[in-house]
């Protein structure tokens, strides 16, 4: 049986701990306002991409020339999988979903007959599917040494996307995140990258241009040439914004109900060393009495 000493030490433990997850969830708080603010300000100017994108494209249908970004090499053997994940853990089953999307999806074109190809950004994805993939791993990024994601992050992964997708290492290239719902709801997404047409909203409503007609200068094809590497930075960066938000309201989550389960866990440990104490008190109180009537 556990002695006074061991409940106080116990207890001590476990109120140090509260202490900590209970800042980690004030922490997380914080930058989750900041993140969520960041990431709905972004998502305009992604969408609005991908319509502009989409508009180009449009008019290139039908017609040769168009760029291998947005139609694709027209082959679909060699799938390049960017699993971007969080670096740092204690966010709850985030990092886990991420992963198990991503094993599915890979899983899927393996059993269809694929060669795949990952890259991971985020250490976490990594030591998730190096257990099962690890043949198949390119390259790892890790974040850690950034204090905040920003452009100059996704114009890095996206560089590294077309220098491989130049050298002819892949056919298409898909992107697998979590997009930000709520603080309690983040999904799982896998998005087309490569080719750029398959990622466009083929259900979305054609804006109303008013009855103009536009001409492009230059025209659409050189056009596309530029927006395309852009847009797939913009893309990219994005996805980052929403796992970081995401990432935030899970471990906010994660920490409060830490917080709750050590308070609990207080509350059964006190009761468990007043009951010991009360036990140990009678005993001793019994000890004497006996004495005291032998004599």
């Amino acid at each position: 049986m556990a002695s006074l000493k061991d409940f106080r030490d116990r207890i001590d433990s476990v109120k140090s701990i509260q202490k900590i997850t209970k800042a980690m969830q004030m922490v997380a708080a914080a930058k989750l306002r900041k993140a969520q603010e960041a990431v709905e300000a972004a998502r305009p100017y992604a969408a609005r991409m991908g319509a502009v994108v989409g508009n180009l494209s449009a008019a290139m249908e039908g017609r040769p020339g168009a760029p291998e970004l947005l139609v694709g090499t027209g082959r679909d053997a060699v799938h390049l999988v960017v699993v971007a994940s969080a670096d740092r853990g204690l966010c709850g089953g985030f990092n886990s979903a991420i992963a198990r999307h991503a094993r599915s999806h890979i899983s899927r074109l393996l059993s269809d007959g694929k060669q795949v190809k990952i890259l991971c950004v985020g250490v976490k994805a990594y030591d998730q599917l190096k257990r099962v993939y690890e043949e198949h791993l390119l390259e790892v990024i890790s974040l850690r040494s950034h204090k905040q994601v920003d452009s100059s992050i996704a114009a890095g992964i996206s560089r590294k996307i077309l220098d491989l997708f130049e050298a002819g290492e892949f056919d298409v290239c898909t992107l697998i995140f979590s997009r930000f719902r709520s603080v309690i709801s983040q999904v799982p997404t896998a998005q087309v990258l490569i080719p750029a047409r398959d990622s466009l909203d083929k259900d979305a409503a054609p804006p109303d241009l008013g009855g103009a007609a536009y001409e492009y200068e230059p025209d659409e094809e050189e056009i596309l040439k530029v927006l395309l590497p852009r847009n797939l930075t913009t893309q990219i960066f994005q996805a980052l914004l929403e796992n970081v938000a995401g990432e935030m309201g899970a471990k906010m989550t994660a920490m409060d109900n830490s917080t709750r389960n050590a308070g609990e866990l207080i509350d059964k440990l006190t009761l468990q060393y007043n009951r010991t104490r009360q036990a140990q008190i009678t005993k001793e109180l019994i000890e004497i009495i006996s004495g005291a009537e032998a004599v």
